[in-house]
């Protein structure tokens, strides 16, 4: 007979996968996912990270370099460029967000109806997503801001619009995968409702593979909504937000580098920070191991 384990090897045998799961984690990943805390925070509770004001203005502080005082120095109109930075986390990462998701929504509502309701209604549908397509996604943007006109709402809906025709098209192809499974057959064999199947099977089975490109589509959403923001067709003076900052930072690089640098350095690790942990969900969906 085999003698219980010891109280040591008990704690060896709970904390070993435990173990082998930390020592798998990438630097790369947990930085990323460290980040996107940070930033998740900032848009949540800003106040938390800065307690300054991002739109009182002190002319007798204007354009002190970093210090101690302000971390990330003062802009023209003697703005605290640190808390500006972490007040317009919410205003960027925000429109990003909302607009993929308003985009997947959307390209849902276009593509699933493609894929279930026969030859025509998928060659209508399809044919207008090929003609968006056929612009490229920040000029659709710049179409649609043109009409609706300039604000954070407007250029969240132009982002979403220039998104739908991808997202349409990869849950057209996706629902039409997932309706010829044999599943789906032998749900109708055992004669459920239409409707019933489509809800309970096709939808939660083809919005399942959209987790990754749409994680994916935050980052190219935000900086798509930076874009629009750095052309003036974004929030309103003086909200903050890191695409305005750098336009506004962009005559003054010579003497006041740290205006676009830290708004534009934000950009950059909230951006690569969602695309390494989308890359991360797309291996582990896969099954593949991080690399």
């Amino acid at each position: 007979m085999t003698s219980p384990p010891t109280e040591a090897a008990a704690t060896r045998l709970s904390f070993g996968p435990l173990r082998e799961r930390l020592a798998t984690l990438r630097p790369g990943l947990v930085l990323s996912v460290a980040v996107l805390v940070v930033a998740a925070l900032a848009c949540v509770a800003p106040g938390l990270l800065a307690s300054a004001s991002p739109t009182d203005a002190d002319p007798v502080a204007a354009l002190l370099p970093p210090g101690g005082e302000h971390w990330f120095g003062t802009d023209q109109l003697g703005r605290d460029v640190y808390a500006r930075v972490v007040h317009g986390a919410r205003h960027s990462l925000l429109l990003g967000v909302g607009a993929t998701a308003l985009g997947v929504l959307t390209g849902l509502l276009i593509g699933l109806p493609a894929a279930l309701l026969g030859r025509f209604a998928d060659q209508v549908a399809m044919r207008s997503m090929d003609v968006m397509l056929a612009l490229p996604e920040l000029l659709l943007a710049l179409l649609v801001i043109a009409v609706v006109g300039p604000s954070s709402v407007n250029a969240a809906l132009a982002i979403a619009v220039s998104s739908v025709p991808g997202y349409a098209r990869l849950v057209r192809g996706q629902a039409q995968v997932v309706r010829r499974a044999e599943y789906i057959r032998s749900a109708i064999g055992l004669g459920l409702r239409r409707r019933t199947v489509v809800l309970r099977h096709v939808v939660p089975n083809t919005l399942g593979p959209l987790v990754v490109p749409a994680t994916l589509g935050v980052g190219t959403a935000v900086i798509a909504g930076s874009a629009l923001s750095f052309l003036g067709l974004g929030p309103k003076a003086p909200t903050p937000e890191w695409g305005a900052m750098l336009a506004q930072g962009r005559d003054a690089l010579q003497s006041a580098w740290w205006i676009a640098v830290f708004p534009g350095a934000a950009i950059t690790l909230s951006v690569v920070a969602v695309t390494v942990v989308g890359r991360q969900l797309h291996i582990g969906l896969e099954g593949r191991p991080g690399r």
